[in-house]
């Protein structure tokens, strides 16, 4: 394979390495979310370009299934989509109540925060 043919996993990589920096080095918690995000969108553009067949057709009856496309890993996306916002919503919700509990969504504050109260 070549380069080009590679591109997909050359963005994975990228896209994997932006998300975890983002929730590594970002004390904001509403980074955090944004950069698990990206990093989850990594992860379904890796599986997706795994599940992908050169040549591959749709699985319908046929007489000649010997090179066909399996439509199982879309669909697990698919429903990975739907609990990763639901998981988004949850995270950003979570965090507007640390907002008006601690009045700050940075880690050091909230830290320094619950250090002073002890």
């Amino acid at each position: 394979m070549s380069f080009p043919g590679l591109i997909n996993y050359w963005a994975v990589a990228a896209l994997m390495m932006i998300g975890f920096y983002a929730v590594i080095a970002h004390g904001n918690l509403v980074k955090k979310v944004i950069g698990l995000n990206i990093f989850q969108a990594a992860m379904f553009i890796f599986y997706i370009s795994m599940a992908k067949v050169r040549g591959g057709t749709a699985p319908i009856l046929d007489d000649d299934l010997s090179v066909f496309s399996n439509p199982l890993p879309h669909v697990l996306i698919l429903t990975a989509i739907v609990v990763g916002v639901a998981t988004t919503a949850l995270g950003l919700s979570l965090i507007v109540r640390i907002r008006d509990a601690y009045g700050s969504v940075e880690d050091e504050e909230i830290r320094a925060i619950e250090a002073a109260s002890d």
